[in-house]
């Protein structure tokens, strides 16, 4: 397991790519809509890390709602896992809520699940196989 990426929810994910690309000296790799999750990505790689800034598609998602509540900033960590299934068991065994009962397809077509943050220390956990 390693780390993955940062979840950012921002309100513009082009201009937030700008101006962090200008600020740190790297360039975004990626650009997608996911349109299950109702976001729009832009990727930046900072060493072996990525930095994914989100921003939503309507206010009536998952990350327009936590931009309503707690405005732009960290939403979630992401953790690269070998085998999601599996790493999804170990979470429930170990006391996690899951948010998902089954992997669901998210950014570049890689299966993700999300850990409830109210069992894992105020942390939105993704889990990423891929």
């Amino acid at each position: 397991m390693r780390l993955d990426h940062i979840g950012v929810a921002v309100k513009n994910a082009s201009q937030a790519a700008e101006k962090l690309s200008k600020a740190l000296g790297v360039r975004p790799y990626m650009e997608e809509v996911v349109e299950s999750e109702g976001v729009k990505v832009v990727g930046l790689r900072i060493g072996e890390v990525d930095i994914e800034l989100l921003e939503p598609l309507s206010e009536d998602t998952p990350v327009g709602r936590f931009l309503s509540k707690h405005g732009e900033g960290v939403h979630h960590i992401a953790l690269a896992v070998e085998d999601i299934e599996k790493a999804m068991r170990r979470a429930s065994e170990a006391g996690l809520k899951l948010l998902d009962s089954k992997p669901r397809t998210g950014a570049r077509g890689r299966k993700v699940a999300f850990i409830h943050p109210k069992s894992a220390f105020g942390i939105l956990l993704e889990l990423v196989e891929g």
